[in-house]
């Protein structure tokens, strides 16, 4: 494909996540007598929704960051790698998005602008750093999804089973694709680089935990 057809094919992405119901490939990892809520008490549901909100903001964000690095890449191994990832990432946003309903709680209103700064941030990344900086972007990117699903795990109510289930399979996910990144060349960021990715993750999980 010319830049022109994977410009559309990176439009009709964006439409999907935003605005389309998210298909997973693979089944949920939430157990089946897990996805009832009514044990929870009102504030662990509150709790256990507002995370999941973010959890949700976070794939939402890889499906823009993946697709535009796809766009931008002239190796068409890497391409395949990245498609694949933002797979993988498409049954994370479609678990996310289910146990949200479950849990009577709703996506954040900013995914819009989540997903354009997401989108923006992946196409200088892989337009002005290269493959190498490109593929760096996305091993810190994922270590610190990684971490921050780690977070969730210790914060969510123990007997939130579903939504323990989905994190924890998300956080081996994200480990994954730090992994096969690393792997494909990416690069070591700069430690200002990586201490301003995680200002920015802080401001956007403190805003989607409410919005």
């Amino acid at each position: 494909m010319n830049f022109t057809d994977r410009l559309l094919c990176a439009v009709d992405s964006g439409m999907r996540t935003l605005f389309a119901v998210p298909r997973a490939a693979r089944p949920t990892p939430a157990p089946e007598n897990g996805a009832e809520s009514g044990t929870l008490s009102p504030a662990e549901r509150r709790l256990s929704g507002a995370l999941m909100r973010v959890n949700h903001v976070g794939e939402v964000c890889a499906q823009a960051l993946y697709t535009s690095q796809a766009m931008t890449t002239k190796n068409d191994t890497l391409r395949q790698q990245l498609e694949a990832a933002a797979r993988e990432e498409t049954d994370h946003l479609a678990w996310t998005s289910e146990r949200l309903e479950e849990l009577g709680d709703r996506p954040s209103l900013l995914n819009p602008l989540w997903y354009a700064g997401a989108f923006g941030i992946g196409l200088v990344a892989g337009r002005v750093g290269g493959d190498a900086l490109s593929l760096g972007f996305v091993v810190e990117t994922e270590r610190q999804v990684a971490e921050h699903l780690g977070s969730h795990l210790d914060r969510l109510p123990a007997h939130d089973t579903a939504s323990r289930a989905i994190v924890a399979q998300m956080q081996e996910d994200e480990a994954h694709h730090a992994d096969a990144a690393l792997l494909a060349g990416g690069v070591e960021l700069p430690l200002p680089v990586r201490q301003l990715m995680r200002l920015a993750a802080r401001v956007m999980t403190g805003t989607a935990h409410y919005v």
